[in-house]
């Protein structure tokens, strides 16, 4: 195959169960304060102590036991935190200025990524129990992230719903940035986690699947919610990715690398040269005004919430 080595069937029905496995979750971590406080304050601290120093510390030897796997984890855990303040206390819901610490740590998760692709660039073979094979295919795709990254807009127009959910609803995080970003970060993970990259395509897939067909405009709250359970299902299992009857390797083949970095790059080109269109047609200021707010789906977000 093109992208990966032979998939076996029952690895098919596992990356099922994962997709599966983290709507769900998400659902039930997004359902009310207390799911949220289990499994996003409690829950870590169990396994920051007693598990994780196990599984994925310095002289474990996994491929989590590096910067990047422990500084992802937490800063997708904080991330929640963040999302619970904002969504469960008056404070938080009231306040612009906080409502600023969303797309404050997306991007800092964004900004994270493209460094480690630069990193990736200049790396050979096999490195903490990962293959890695650098090449031009990570500058192209670290410029798709910059341009991910610029695309970010409509920070002030972000509020908490009415509902019993509290979700933080994002009206100018639209369809095209989403896929934009889908793409990037999958050409992320298959540049830089290699092996890891098949389970990853489902983490993608299982926070955009309820930004477009369940609460929708809360695609940040469910990438952080589904981002934070899959890395501390890998720091707690991080094998079962690279190794056993369940891994699929990818083919690691430059040609490979190359077309979903340039995929990447395209579409987030188009994203942004879309954005600088609106902006100079619409006369909006990036930096404090929705941009999108005369598409339809976003008025049906702000009227729904």
């Amino acid at each position: 195959m093109f992208f990966f080595e032979a998939i076996p069937w029952y690895s098919v029905l596992m990356w099922f169960g994962i997709l599966a496995g983290l709507i769900i979750f998400n659902e039930i971590t997004r359902f009310n304060k207390q799911t949220g406080i289990f499994f996003f304050i409690l829950l870590p601290i169990i396994l920051t102590i007693f598990v994780w120093p196990e599984t994925s510390g310095t002289s474990s030897g996994a491929q989590t036991a590096n910067w990047f796997a422990w500084i992802k984890v937490y800063s997708a855990i904080i991330g929640c935190w963040i999302g619970l303040f904002l969504r469960f206390t008056k404070k938080g819901a009231s306040n612009k200025y906080f409502l600023l610490l969303a797309p404050g740590i997306l991007v800092i998760n964004i900004i994270e990524a493209v460094v480690r692709e630069i990193e990736v660039m200049g790396m050979q073979g096999f490195t903490q129990g990962m293959f890695y094979m650098g090449g031009t295919w990570n500058l192209l795709n670290a410029i798709a992230g910059i341009f991910n990254l610029l695309a970010v807009c409509g920070w002030f127009g972000i509020v908490i719903s009415k509902d019993r959910h509290h979700d933080l609803v994002w009206p100018d995080m639209t369809w095209f940035w989403i896929i934009g970003y889908d793409l990037w970060n999958f050409a992320y993970v298959y540049n830089c986690l290699t092996d890891r990259s098949f389970y990853s395509m489902a983490l993608l897939i299982s926070c955009t699947i309820p930004a477009f067909l369940g609460k929708k405009g809360a695609w940040a709250q469910h990438r952080v919610h589904t981002l934070a359970l899959y890395m501390m299902l890998m720091m707690t299992v991080p094998n079962f990715f690279v190794q056993g009857k369940f891994a699929v390797s990818s083919t690691h083949s430059p040609a490979a690398y190359y077309t979903v970095s340039i995929i990447a790059l395209v579409f987030n080109a188009g994203v942004i040269a879309y954005q600088l269109y609106t902006i100079i047609k619409r006369k909006k200021n990036p930096l404090i005004d929705e941009l999108y707010d005369h598409l339809s789906e976003s008025k049906k977000i702000k009227a729904e919430n």
